[in-house]
């Protein structure tokens, strides 16, 4: 079954590839015993999972090129830094973790000056951003320089804390990917949504304990990819892919390129 989908798949896999808005997310998965990596990328209607060896950047070119027109939301995972892409959004979320896992063991004043800084400035974006509507054009771009003007002035923050330097760091090569939500509506400061689309995996990896062959987990990507698009297209997966399974039957799916039955997705 997973042999005669497999034209859709790729298909979902390059409509992932050229959308505007795409969430990427990956996570541990073993194929006999030895480590390997479940990518997720997931739009509004279509989820693409890759089981792959590498956590590395080969696997982020395989599926997007080497030039990805869209926006791309993501944590800090280095993979994704050498993709060019129109705009990236980096994961708030994941700098509020490592604040909070800093306060635990740095209790410096450097520290908790820089903190508060930094945490005022990425809340006081999240408020900006919710208010987007309510405010006048001219306003809003007065409030959103304010803030890049603040970015900027933390990012010259002269420490001798570890922590603080460390973190410096990472907002200098970041910093043109942090408010990227104020620039384009539709785009989140969290990858919330990415990392829901692992919720399911993540269950089943502890029951199935993965896979046994790399035909086993090519399998595994194609049937979680259908099943988890069906899903976010509120359809119920089994109807969906048995009425593909049977139409790409009768249509001789060796010659089938899958876009048509991507189509179909939202008509059966």
């Amino acid at each position: 079954m997973a042999s005669v989908l497999e034209p859709v798949y790729n298909a979902i896999g390059k409509k992932v590839a050229n959308a505007a808005v795409v969430n990427a997310d990956e996570t541990g998965w073993r194929i006999n015993g030895i480590t390997h990596w479940l990518w997720c990328f997931a739009t509004s209607n279509f989820c693409y999972y890759v089981i792959d060896r590498s956590r590395g950047s080969p696997v982020v070119k395989k599926v997007f090129g080497t030039i990805f027109k869209g926006i791309l939301i993501f944590d800090f995972w280095g993979a994704y830094n050498k993709l060019c892409a129109l705009a990236k959004q980096r994961c708030f979320y994941h700098l509020f973790t490592e604040l909070l896992k800093m306060d635990k063991h740095n209790k410096s004043q450097a520290w908790k000056a820089f903190r508060k800084k930094l945490s005022r400035l990425l809340k006081d974006a999240i408020r900006l951003s919710g208010r987007r509507d309510q405010l006048e054009s001219g306003v809003f771009k007065q409030r959103k320089a304010r803030l890049y003007k603040r970015l900027a002035q933390l990012t010259k923050t002269i420490s001798k804390d570890k922590d603080v330097k460390r973190l410096i760091k990472r907002l200098k090569r970041h910093q043109n990917e942090l408010f990227t939500f104020l620039e384009y509506n539709g785009v989140s400061p969290y990858n919330n949504y990415g990392e829901q689309q692992m919720r399911k995996p993540a269950i089943n990896r502890k029951i199935s304990h993965q896979n046994r062959s790399d035909r086993g987990a090519k399998t595994q990507a194609i049937l979680m990819t259908l099943f988890r698009s069906a899903e976010l297209q509120n359809l119920n997966p089994v109807e969906v892919i048995l009425t593909m399974v049977k139409r790409l039957i009768g249509h001789n799916a060796s010659l089938q390129n899958g876009y048509e039955f991507v189509t179909l997705f939202s008509k059966s």
